[in-house]
């Protein structure tokens, strides 16, 4: 079969797209054309933060109708996003908007769960890093909210599906309820070594095995559009959904031009992704004990990985620089950054006080003040500091996940946004001793793209065949170390 286009949503914790693919393996053919860009963030209600998953909806429709207005022979569309947060319904009805993961509700949680199962054995039944919001004690939060009366929620006793967010646009979609497998997996409620919902968990969690929908996997249909839908995009009748690696980072890694055993890769957005991919997942006490994960990868690998804050930091800086109306040209703060010859503190980008919005600046410098060292004393100074810390936490990952999964890293591939900041790529490159290839810089929307292309014909083979499409199509940008 020759070449043909398909249509990738790509929901990201900050914004969405639309982007067309085309792809034709026999011509080495892989090309992107952007559709649509949308905001995306958080709205606090009455209930706590949540996400507004019904604009969100309609954006990313008006996205796909100007895709289809542009290329009426678009084969079919895939969803990608952010993970752990969901959705749940009760008889096809939303029961509130979803929450978001930085919400407050998730710190007590975390205990009772630990209460029921220690993390130990979890670690060992999900293989997943500690993370307090993942969709466990998410779902931990929402039980125990209906017993204690303390907030609004608490429905998933009322619920008869779980769905998490590109699961839910799916459904919307196509009237499908199924489950993508590398989403999933970062739940905490899915055998590491099986693949499959660890039901007997979910039991002794008080959740109820039922409202989880069957798991499929990327490259599987999850059906045509609804007629309704259809008429809405101005779409031909049956067109397509694909799963495809549903969670953003596992898209992601399609589109990392690395050879396996070789490489590192570095998904750097609002968070900064840090491993390798295996074929078996490692769950000894030494991952656990350095907080690794192992999430679910496209055609079964796996992705041992240690989460860092990321792009997070610098972000939430500007914003709250910004908070009185000053614009800030994030070009300029980096180029000042690269400039400064000062002495910057190198603070622990991983610790929890940075996660949730607010005062990044003021809580960078509390945690310098509680370590006796000099806070930043500029802008400047303060991007600086953020990326010098990121490149050291960064680093830092890449040597851990060596020592355990016994990779040898040669290289380090950086891809998504992460990939733009020269001082970010150029410094993680001098901290880790590796040489370091940026770019992609839309490689989860390649990787979206490349599995339904796999699924239509219009490429085959493994990853590594779809990853030589990359190399060709995406020259990287290569840094030395320079040893300082």
């Amino acid at each position: 079969m020759s070449g043909g286009t398909v249509a990738a949503v790509d929901l990201g914790a900050t914004s969405g797209r639309v982007i067309l693919g085309r792809v034709d393996q026999r011509a080495g053919t892989l090309e992107l054309g952007h559709v649509a860009r949308f905001p995306n963030g958080p709205v606090r209600l009455a209930s706590g933060l949540h996400w507004d998953l019904t604009g969100l909806y309609r954006d990313l429709t008006r996205g796909l109708a100007d895709a289809f207005r542009r290329d009426p022979a678009v084969a079919s569309i895939g969803v990608d996003s952010w993970a752990v947060d969901y959705g749940l319904l009760r008889g096809g009805r939303l029961l509130g908007e979803p929450f978001h993961y930085r919400d407050e509700r998730n710190e007590a949680a975390v205990e009772a769960v630990h209460r029921v199962v220690p993390f130990e054995e979890l670690y060992r039944r999900n293989g997943l890093q500690f993370l307090p919001f993942n969709t466990v004690y998410q779902l931990a939060a929402e039980r125990d909210a209906a017993s204690d009366g303390a907030r609004p929620g608490g429905w998933l006793d009322l619920a008869d599906s779980l769905l998490l967010i590109p699961d839910l646009i799916g459904f919307q979609l196509t009237g499908a309820k199924v489950s993508e497998r590398t989403n999933a997996s970062t739940t905490g409620l899915v055998a590491v070594e099986s693949g499959e919902w660890d039901d007997e968990l979910i039991e002794r969690l008080g959740f109820g095995a039922s409202v989880f929908a069957p798991l499929v996997s990327p490259g599987e249909s999850l059906g045509g559009l609804r007629a309704g839908v259809a008429a809405d995009l101005g779409a031909p009748a049956g067109i397509e959904v694909v799963a495809v690696g549903s969670h953003d980072t596992a898209s992601a890694v399609v589109a990392v031009p690395m050879r396996a055993e070789s490489a590192a890769y570095i998904s750097c957005g609002t968070w900064g992704l840090v491993g390798v991919e295996l074929e078996h997942p490692v769950t000894t006490d030494a991952a656990r004990a350095a907080n690794f994960t192992n999430e679910g990868g496209v055609d079964g690998r796996v992705r041992f990985l240690h989460n860092v804050m990321g792009l997070w930091l610098l972000s939430e800086s500007v914003r709250w620089w910004e908070r009185d109306g000053e614009a800030i040209d994030l070009g300029g703060l980096l180029a000042a950054a690269a400039s400064v010859t000062a002495s910057v503190p190198v603070f622990d980008a991983n610790d929890p006080r940075f996660l949730a919005p607010g005062d990044m600046p003021g809580r960078i410098a509390e945690w310098c003040a509680e370590h006796g060292v000099a806070a930043p004393a500029s802008r400047a100074e303060f991007a600086r500091s953020i990326i010098e810390s990121l490149a050291e936490a960064f680093a830092g990952a890449v040597r851990t996940a060596s020592i355990l999964s016994g990779v040898d890293v040669e290289t380090i591939h950086v891809v998504g946004g992460g990939a733009l900041n020269e001082l970010l790529c150029r410094r993680t490159a001098d901290r880790s001793g590796i040489p370091v290839l940026a770019g992609p810089v839309e490689a989860t929307a390649i990787g979206n793209v490349l599995v339904q292309a796999r699924a239509q014909g219009f490429a085959r083979g493994d990853l590594e065949s779809l990853r030589a499409l990359v190399a060709a199509a995406f020259a990287p940008r290569r840094y030395e170390p320079s040893g300082r």
